[in-house]
């Protein structure tokens, strides 16, 4: 009965394996369809993941209803549930308005967004929260195993990692959710693409966000502006190196 067993065993996990296969697959911006880098594709039925590279491309071993999720910083996290496809396509909407947007659109406050996210992938919050390490029981107290795997595994890493994406998107909505781009304007009086880079120089800080009132965030606004043109260069950062272009 025992080598029965352990055939059965053998038998199901040569179908798992042969089930896997390694897929291709591109993550792109969802509004600009740019491809997007330095996404972490995690698969929730195996709790593997990778990076994708700087083309937007990843490769990952997946079986048919696994189901994968893409997350980074900037977007929101996406979800993919895996079929037949030869090449697997994430579509990454942004978590914060882009400063070249001029149309105001409805929608949610950070807190219902934050809320609605813990929701969607409540699997990676319940992994990666270890709780209490004190466990009480009839036998009286010690170390909780369960805590312990949530700090150790892999699993348990894998979530928190998600969970650090979600909660730096919250911070960014938070800070564009009151430093728009209509306040900055009236406030300013710029446009266009000075408006822009006035945005982008004198950005706050999330801290900052939550410590002020309307009154010293529109102070704020001011006293910069009195800066930014006495020196519109001065928080302003040099271009970055294009490292993904092949020599010549």
């Amino acid at each position: 009965m025992k080598k029965l067993g352990l055939l059965i065993c053998c038998v199901f996990y040569s179908g798992l394996l042969l089930a896997q296969k390694e897929i291709n697959g591109i993550i792109y911006d969802k509004d600009t369809k740019q491809r997007v880098a330095k996404v972490y594709v995690y698969n929730t039925n195996n709790d593997k993941g990778t990076f994708n590279n700087l083309k937007g491309e990843f490769h990952l071993n997946v079986s048919p209803g696994d189901v994968l999720i893409a997350a980074t910083e900037g977007y929101f996290p996406d979800t993919l549930s895996v079929k037949d496809e030869s090449t697997l396509l994430f579509f990454l909407k942004r978590s914060s308005i882009m400063l070249k947007e001029v149309s105001i659109v409805a929608r949610k406050s950070p807190e219902e967004t934050l809320q609605r996210n813990k929701e969607d992938y409540n699997t990676a919050y319940r992994k990666g929260d270890p709780g209490s390490l004190l466990s009480v029981g009839n036998s009286g107290a010690g170390l909780s195993i369960d805590a312990l795997y949530s700090i150790l595994s892999r699993q348990g890493k894998n979530a928190r990692y998600l969970q650090e994406i979600i909660e730096r998107d919250y911070q960014i909505d938070i800070i564009d959710y009151r430093f728009t781009p209509e306040l900055v304007s009236a406030s300013t009086g710029l446009k266009g693409d000075s408006l822009d880079d006035f945005m982008i120089q004198y950005r706050p800080s999330y801290y900052f966000i939550l410590a002020s009132n309307d009154y010293s965030l529109a102070l704020y606004i001011r006293s910069s502006y009195q800066e930014y043109k006495r020196s519109p260069n001065a928080r302003r950062l040099p271009p970055l190196n294009d490292d993904t272009q092949s020599p010549k």
